[in-house]
Parts: C-alpha cells; structure tokens; sequence
C-alpha cells in the first residue's frame, strides 16, 4: 500500500507497520494506521472459525433466562453469542446481566440494544474482575462466552466467588498457512519497523510464521495488549515491546504514535521508553 503524502496530521509518515490480528479487524486497523500516515501489510497470524451448533450449545442457549450473569471475553464472541440467540429468542430475556470484557466488547452487545457492564478502565479478565456486581455470586449461574480454549481465569476466580459457571465455546482459534511468498512480502521485503500483535497466542504463531525470515523483526517495535504478553515478547528475544492502552483502532494507533521516532517540524522526536514492567 502507498504511503501517503507527509503533513502535520500524518505523523506516522515514513513507518512501516506490520498488522497481524485477523481479519476483518486487520484492514480495518491498517485503514487507521495509513490514515496517520503509515504504510501497511497484513499477515494475520490467528483465525477464528466458529464452531457447529451441538445440541448441548443449543440447549444452553435456550436456557440463557435462567442465568443471572452473560459474560463475552471479546468482540468475536460477542458477536458468536449474539448470532445465536437472534436464532432461538425473538425477544432478549429480561433480568440478565450482560457484560464485556473491554470496551470494545461491549459495544458490540450495546449494538444489539443490550446494556452491558465493561471496566471504566483496562480490558482484561483481571479489570472484569473488579466489578463490584462480580464480587458475591453464591448460587448465581454465569455463563461464559468465549473460544474453545483460552485462559481459566475468569472461570476460576469467578467459581471461587461462589458462581456455577458454564462456558459456551462458540469457535477455536487455529494458525493460518500463508504462502510462503506472503510471509517474504511482509517481512523480507517489507521490512516493518512496527509490529502488532494482540495476544500471546498470536505473538507464538508469527514467530511460528516467520521462523526462515532474513528480517531481524526482533528489532522492530511490537505493540502487544498486555504486560503478560510483553514478559513472553522479551523472553522470545524482541529488544522494543510496549503495551497498548487501549484497544480501539484509535487507541492502538496513538500508542504507536507515542512510540514511534517520527520527524517533525524539522526535528528527530526521540522514542517513548518502552515499557519495562
């Protein structure tokens, strides 16, 4: 993709960004990052495939008035979960409280005209967790929509707490098989100086992806969701990993913004300190 002309409103002009979420969250997200000025490849690193309706899932969401708390760990799955309930509830029960795990999240659920519960800040299971309509859940039934496979977390804590949790897997995760050719394209040739890569399972894949790459991207600022991830880039080998602080295309591209060496009104902008927690 051509980079755009310089001005003081591109301030990511001159930098290459490598996009490695799926897609259509990718395009999407390289449509904010050539709108500042970069220029953009794609090679996402993880996909989603939703997984067949079994008589237990359907039977789970026929039986959805009967829990107290719905709980959607991402955007996909929100979206999963509302799919199906449009299929079996002409009418959304009344008396359920709907949450997301971030903000995006529960945009999604608020589209649908529900009105879900979301951190005031952060996006993880951990911020979730802090809700105080989480805290005291004894004989309260939840249900936890998410993929097939991921972290107990919430389940676990949320156990503790007293709740009889059921977890809804509505599709896996799996790593994509690009052409070899695509893999030179975005790395060799491309050579990014900004990667992202917004999870942990995503990070494994690309280093999976990239394994006979001539580019040293270990050298290339990545930008990942959260310090857990961050410890697992530097143990990997990357130099320059930061965290976003917010999930938004909006939020991701600013972090990088900040992040970023840019020239501007003439001058060498020296780069954020990446963080080191």
């Amino acid at each position: 993709m051509a980079t755009p002309r310089s001005n003081t409103s591109q301030p990511l002009t001159g930098a290459r960004v490598l996009i490695c979420r799926p897609e259509p969250q990718a395009s999407r997200l390289a449509g904010a990052f050539e709108a500042a000025g970069a220029s953009t490849r794609v090679l996402p690193a993880i996909e989603r495939v939703p997984l067949p309706e079994t008589p237990e899932a359907r039977q789970v969401i026929l039986d959805l008035d009967l829990y107290q708390h719905v709980i959607a760990v991402s955007p996909y799955a929100a979206s999963q979960l509302l799919e199906r309930i449009d299929t079996w509830w002409p009418q959304l029960p009344v008396g359920v409280h709907w949450y997301g795990v971030g903000a995006g999240t529960a945009a999604v659920m608020a589209r649908a005209g529900l009105a879900p519960e979301h951190p005031p800040t952060g996006f993880t299971s951990e911020a979730l967790l802090q809700l105080p309509s989480l805290q005291n859940l004894e004989h309260d039934k939840v249900l936890l929509a998410r993929g097939d496979q991921g972290r107990e977390l919430l389940r676990q804590t949320l156990e503790q707490r007293g709740a009889r949790v059921t977890v809804l897997p509505l599709y896996r995760r799996q790593q994509p098989t690009p052409p070899a050719t695509v893999v030179e394209a975005c790395l060799d040739h491309f050579r990014p100086d900004v990667i992202v890569a917004l999870s942990g399972e995503t990070l494994n894949n690309f280093i999976a992806l990239s394994e006979n790459s001539s580019h040293n991207y270990r050298d290339s600022l990545l930008l990942v969701p959260v310090d857990r991830v961050a410890r697992q880039a530097r143990t990997a080998g990357f130099k320059r990993v930061v965290c976003a602080t917010g999930m938004t295309d909006e939020e991701i591209v600013e972090r990088v913004i900040h992040c970023y060496p840019r020239q501007q009104a003439g001058t060498t902008r020296r780069p954020e300190r990446p963080d080191r927690q």
